[in-house]
């Protein structure tokens, strides 16, 4: 499962592992999609009804010390969940966050 995540969050791509059904999720989204991001600069990976999603939320706790859903990850940094998320939006700091990754149009 290592390998599946770390191909996912490679690179300077915004990456939200999430279940679609979690209002965390939806908060993270919801906040994430005031932004006008690049083609594929914005992944959304949806791990409900996989078959290993037990275990890629297990590795997810070992890279970021949690394994609730979402996480965040900008690039291979995580900054956490969607009250995160929202938090940072609020304070101005996630939109430089994803400017310095060149993310944004």
């Amino acid at each position: 499962m290592a390998e599946f995540v770390k191909a996912q969050i490679k690179g300077d791509k915004v990456v939200v592992f999430l279940k679609p059904s979690c209002p965390y999720c939806v908060l993270a989204k919801d906040v994430l999609s005031k932004y006008k991001f690049k083609d594929g600069q914005l992944n959304l990976v949806d791990i409900s009804g996989r078959s290993d999603m037990g275990s890629i939320q297990d590795y997810l706790q070992q890279i970021t010390g949690a394994r609730t859903v979402p996480r965040v990850f900008i690039g291979e940094k995580c900054i956490g969940g969607g009250s995160d998320v929202e938090s940072l939006d609020r304070s101005g700091a996630l939109e430089g966050m994803l400017q310095a990754t060149g993310s944004l149009q």
